[in-house]
This record gives C-alpha cells, sequence and structure tokens, in this order.
C-alpha cells in the first residue's frame, strides 16, 4: 500500500508515530485484518507489528476482535478524533494542575534559589537576548510587564496596538493596579476601541505621526526592541532584541519622551 509521506506528516497530529500511522491507515483500508497482513501492506516489519497494534489498542484507535487468528478492527476515524480531544484535554487539565501545584512547592523554591544566586554571578553586559518570532518576542514582554515595579513605557505601531492588546492587557491591568505608571504612544489611525481600553490603564498619546520605533520599556532599565516594519514581515520572522541596559535604555527613553511632549 503507497501512502504519500505528505499524509502520513499530518497524522502526527493524532499523536501517532510512523509506524503507528502506516498500520492504522492499512487498517482503515481493510476494516478488518490479521497483524501479519497489515504488517505485509504497511511495509512494518512483522517483529514490531504487535507492539505497534497494542499501543493501537490502548489509544483507543483500533479494536482487538475475539477469536484466533487475533483480527483487528479499526475504529471510525471520526470517533478517534473525539477520544484524542478527550485524552488531550484530560492530560492537559491534570498537567495544569501539577504546574498549580508546584507553584507552593519546595521544588520551585529551590529552582528559585538556584535561579537568584546565579543571577549574581551574571555579569551585567550578559542580561540581554535576542528572539525570532512574534510569540517568543511577546513571552518575554508579557514577563517583562509583570515584573514591572514602577514604570512601562510602550511605543508601538498601528497593528501593534491591538495585537498588545489581546496580548499584554491582562498583565498590563494588573500592573496598573499595582501602581505602576503606564505611558504609550500610537498612531492616530490606531483602533479607537483599543485606544479607549488601553486609556482606562494608561495614560495614552496619538500621534499623527509617531516614530516608527516598536519598543517597550520597564523601569527604566529593561529594554525591548523590535527590529523588523510588522507590516512587511511575517510574524514567524519578526525579530527583537532585549537588554537590560539603563545608560542604553535613556536613548529609547528619550525618543519616547520625545514623541510624548509633542503636540498631537
Amino acid at each position: 500500500m503507497i501512502v504519500q509521506k505528505d499524509f502520513l506528516n499530518k497524522l502526527k497530529d493524532f499523536g501517532l508515530n510512523s509506524y503507528e500511522s502506516k498500520l492504522w491507515i492499512a487498517l482503515l483500508s481493510r476494516g478488518v485484518s490479521t497483524a501479519g497482513e497489515l504488517s505485509d501492506i504497511s511495509n512494518v516489519p512483522r517483529s514490531r507489528a504487535y507492539d505497534v497494534l497494542e499501543s493501537l489498542e490502548k489509544k483507543g484507535f483500533i479494536i482487538v476482535k475475539v477469536g484466533k487468528p487475533i483480527k483487528y478492527l479499526a475504529v471510525p476515524p471520526a470517533e478517534v478524533v473525539e477520544r484524542v480531544k478527550k485524552k488531550v484535554s484530560e492530560e492537559a487539565d491534570l498537567r495544569n494542575k501539577m504546574l498549580t501545584n508546584l507553584k507552593d512547592s519546595e521544588v520551585l523554591d529551590e529552582l528559585n534559589t538556584l535561579h537568584t544566586e546565579g543571577i549574581k554571578l551574571i555579569d551585567p553586559t550578559d542580561r540581554s537576548g535576542a528572539f525570532r518570532g512574534r510569540d517568543k518576542a511577546y513571552e518575554h514582554l508579557t514577563t517583562m510587564i509583570k515584573n514591572a515595579k514602577k514604570s512601562v513605557t510602550i511605543m508601538t505601531s498601528k497593528d501593534g496596538l491591538d495585537r498588545k492588546y489581546e496580548a499584554l492587557i491582562n498583565p498590563l491591568k494588573k500592573a496598573a493596579k499595582a501602581g505602576v505608571e503606564i505611558r504609550m504612544v500610537a498612531p492616530a489611525n490606531s483602533t479607537k476601541d483599543v485606544l479607549a481600553e488601553f486609556a482606562k490603564i494608561a495614560k495614552v498619546k496619538a500621534h499623527k505621526n509617531p516614530s516608527t520605533a516598536r519598543f517597550c520599556i520597564v523601569d527604566g532599565k529593561d529594554l525591548m526592541l523590535f527590529l523588523t516594519e510588522d507590516q512587511k514581515v511575517h510574524k514567524s520572522y519578526d525579530c527583537a532584541v532585549w537588554v537590560e541596559a539603563p545608560h542604553f535604555v535613556e536613548y529609547f527613553q528619550g525618543l519616547f519622551d520625545k514623541d510624548w511632549t509633542e503636540k498631537q
């Protein structure tokens, strides 16, 4: 049985490895079959076929028929999807509970102690990082905002403002509630509803001709600077750098303050 490699790769979404995918497809094409027959038509070694079929049975993809020789019956794909969804949901809930319990555990205390001691050994020039991909950059940006003690300064583009509302509104609300001063500069043609929402928690200025720079400064020492134009690059290739260098950050703080003081 010849099956396209691209099609096999798509079955990884079901949580199947290569042998599992081949045997499942073979069984679907036959409806019911023996391990030997499935091995022959799928090119899966007979020495592995029984183990792989047992794995598929445990995952709920096939049913073992009673009798000799042992035969296997394929579960309808639609039912398999529902089973996989249920399993993924249960595993996610279990992992979430485990991680929640870790918050107040001795393990986390020990890890925090190791990190705190390790930070003391880091040269200030090493407190920097590069991010390729907007999602990765926003993950770190979220962490920066969560750690803010005094101020958060954001300069962004029109589309960037919409993205920051979706990704950062909750941590920004928590920061504002904790007394952190938040200031934002965005283009005047930004989405009005988004500007209005941010205005509830921050001081916002919309300029007709703002800087095209995109950056965020936290507590006057942490800087996240995006290096590409968001309208000209896919989010997977959006690049940013993070530095913790107060003197370097002063320059970008000056850019922000210049736009902040200019008339709208």
